[in-house]
């Protein structure tokens, strides 16, 4: 730990450190755009990163970016003692100081961060705001916490942590086609599947203050101060050095501290329910091939149910196992939602449960039960084109690959793929 006290800085006992206005603002940030996959048009590069409304291209059918709703900056005590310090024992203290509020990292109410759509959301509210947080998964101190400080003047203390705790909501944005005014169609991002909350915090500051200190206003140590309580009888009272028992406003903060964190899914998406007997699906009659565009493999269901979907070539041999029905299908604002039904199989498109919170998790074949993590979004590109994006509305993951490659797994990323390979096209046998 950093023992931040030193006699230079101060004077008065007291060291005001950094603070940031809290405010709240809407905003979208810079997420890098996609390099053109083969065959398909170059993306035209945004520094802002893509906006509602805005034009995309075929290339980013099958990727995701975050933007945000709303953000919110708060300073946050995490650690605090209220310390008194005496003529004749100034000088260095280590103090033990008592958890006040625990903040854990999280988006939607995973605190599971994984490279993708996760972290481009963190990245996102970090930017909008100015500040450095937090973009991996991290919790403040649950347990009780030492600060160490150099103290100049006799007088009575609140010793503490502190942070700025970010939160806010967030949207997904997806390509897709629209019709505009004049009957024309374009690709616009538009407000896809997947929305939620998110929680993350700067770097941890610790100090010391007194009552009689000038402090900024809204501050973290401002926060600090007024868990001092400082027009109680505990403030004005004689003290012997050392600790001095909990105010009322800190036993009331810590009433009040954040819950922990529980397992699940973004908010705004639907449990999953568990595997049961085959659904009877209502498909249409149009079969159809869902392949890499401009090239021969396409996406092959497995004869193995511990087996993956793959990118396979479509031959004699294929047994069918390379067509699928769209099946229940509805359409929404343009988008369609569907179940993917394999005819070689007889099983539905799915992420398995175990996986499917997991980045890169593989596309499955499963008995078909209408669960939400066998349906699909289907972002498409305008008439007359069968390129497609194709969205898990379970996960909110888009599907795609690593690699063009026979035998290669079509798996699922928070964000698409930004290179285009999560581009596919749907093309009717």
């Amino acid at each position: 730990m950093s023992h931040l006290g030193s006699s230079g800085r101060l004077a008065r006992g007291l060291v005001a450190l950094t603070v940031t206005a809290a405010s709240t603002i809407a905003a979208m940030t810079a997420v890098a755009g996609p390099a053109a996959a083969a065959g398909l048009p170059e993306p035209a590069a945004a520094a802002d990163g893509p906006k509602l409304g805005d034009a995309c291209t075929s290339a980013e059918l099958g990727t995701r970016h975050p933007y945000l709703k709303t953000t919110e900056v708060s300073p946050t005590i995490t650690h605090f003692k209220g310390w008194y310090v005496t003529e004749g024992t100034t000088g260095s203290h280590e103090v033990t100081t008592s958890t006040e509020t625990t903040i854990s990292v999280s988006v939607g109410l995973e605190g599971k961060i994984e490279a993708g759509f996760k972290v481009a959301t963190l990245e996102a509210a970090g930017a909008s705001l100015g500040l450095n947080v937090k973009v991996e998964y991290s919790s403040t101190s649950t347990e009780s916490d030492k600060v160490t400080w150099n103290f100049n003047q006799p007088g009575y203390y609140g010793v503490y942590k502190g942070t700025k705790k970010v939160t806010g909501t967030y949207g997904s944005l997806n390509c897709n086609r629209a019709q505009q005014d004049d009957g024309s169609w374009a690709l616009r991002w538009i407000e896809g599947s997947g929305s939620g909350s998110f929680t993350t915090y700067t770097t941890l500051e610790e100090g010391a203050v007194r009552c009689q200190d000038d402090v900024p206003a809204g501050s973290i140590v401002a926060k600090a101060q007024n868990l001092l309580d400082c027009g109680s009888a505990a403030a004005q009272a004689e003290h012997p050095a050392g600790a001095v028992a909990p105010t009322a406003e800190q036993l009331r903060e810590r009433g009040v501290r954040s819950p922990a964190l529980t397992g699940g899914m973004s908010a705004g998406q639907p449990e999953a329910t568990g595997q049961g007997t085959q659904a009877a699906l209502d498909c249409q009659t149009t079969v159809y091939k869902i392949a890499v565009p401009g090239q021969p493999l396409s996406w092959g269901a497995p004869v193995l149910a511990s087996d993956g979907v793959r990118l396979r070539p479509s031959t004699i041999f294929s047994a069918h196992l390379d067509h699928w029905r769209l099946c229940n299908v509805t359409e929404t604002n343009g988008v369609l939602e569907a179940s993917l039904w394999n005819w070689g199989n007889g099983g539905c498109a799915t992420i398995a449960q175990p996986t499917a919170a997991d980045e890169r998790a593989i596309l499955r074949t499963a008995s078909c039960t209408e669960d939400d993590l066998q349906r699909f979004y289907i972002y498409r590109d305008v008439p007359g084109s069968s390129l497609v994006g194709v969205q898990n509305k379970y996960t909110g993951s888009m599907m795609g690959h690593d690699r063009y490659a026979d035998g290669e797994f079509i798996r699922q990323y928070s964000g698409g793929r930004q290179d285009g390979t999560g581009t596919y096209s749907l093309i009717e046998v």
